[in-house]
């Protein structure tokens, strides 16, 4: 067992000393605090994590649209330049 670096007898060791320091009734009360502490930066690093590949899939897709847009964009340009020629030679067309 080796967490963090810290192997069984150090563990012990360091269980001892707070148990000395704390005492017996706050140490389950350090315990819990702990606990719900490390919960919370797991929840926090799950939720960076989520966020992050988010954003990168987003760049992705953001990365292969723009070929798309300028195709597109380049077509709806044309069309508008037909249209404005044909509004265009409307009116000398009555006079």
């Amino acid at each position: 067992m080796n967490v963090f670096g810290i192997g069984l007898p150090e563990m012990a060791l360091i269980l001892i000393v707070a148990l000395l320091v704390f005492g017996p009734k706050k140490l389950p009360e350090i315990g819990q605090s702990l606990g719900k502490a490390i919960r919370g930066f797991q929840d926090a690093s799950r939720e960076f994590e989520t966020e992050f590949k988010r954003e990168a899939q987003q760049l992705e897709q953001a990365a292969k649209t723009p070929a798309l847009s300028e195709t597109q964009q380049q077509a709806t340009s044309e069309g508008d330049s037909t249209d404005s020629d044909n509004h265009a030679a409307t009116p000398s067309q009555a006079s």
